[in-house]
């Protein structure tokens, strides 16, 4: 079993009190039925979240819509979970949701599992992203450093050089500056 879905499994069975519905849908192998969950009025969050999650690891395209909502949740568990499920789904709209959420000033606080979900895909949506989100941390008593964090990191990882001048910026940020000599490290100079 996949690491992220027995984590998933484990935190679901808690909230779900260990309902009969949890255990059906655990248990099914029955796409439709897991789809039929995203749309039935009435299902809990919780029967939503393990519907979407499963069917993005199928491969399931049905699975995207709720995917994205959970990946902009408040619970940052929630958001790890669709984050693991998006990476696998395999769908081409995946990189512009992700990167609309990582960049959007007014959810800002919920932008670390995009941010790490664009440096998973490898998208070409990925550094434009990165590097404006990380230009907008780089403001002045900045409350979202994790973010900031995972901006210099993931275009660290990326290593494209059109990173180079914002991670320049970063390193006059005291708790950037050694994550961004890490990634300008990695970043292939030009000639």
């Amino acid at each position: 079993m996949d690491e992220e879905l027995r984590s998933l499994t484990e935190r679901l069975r808690q909230e779900s009190a260990a309902s009969p519905a949890f255990e059906r849908l655990v248990a099914t192998d029955d796409l439709d039925a897991l789809a039929a969950v995203l749309t039935e009025p009435g299902r809990p969050l919780w029967a939503r979240e393990l519907a979407a999650f499963r069917l993005g690891l199928a491969g399931d395209r049905r699975a995207f819509e709720s995917l994205v909502l959970l990946l902009n949740h408040r619970d940052p568990p929630r958001c790890a979970s669709a984050a693991h499920a998006l990476a696998r789904l395999g769908d081409p709209r995946t990189a512009r949701a992700a990167a609309a959420l990582a960049t959007n000033e007014l959810r800002v606080a919920y932008a670390l599992h995009p941010v790490r979900l664009l440096v998973e895909l490898r998208a070409p949506e990925a550094v434009p992203a990165l590097i404006t989100t990380l230009r907008r941390r780089l403001r002045p008593h900045d409350p979202y450093r994790r973010v900031a964090l995972a901006c210099v990191d993931g275009l660290g990882t990326l290593g494209d050089a059109r990173a180079r001048p914002v991670l320049n910026e970063a390193l006059a940020h005291p708790v950037l500056a050694e994550a961004a000599v890490r990634a300008l490290g990695r970043i292939p100079r030009q000639r």
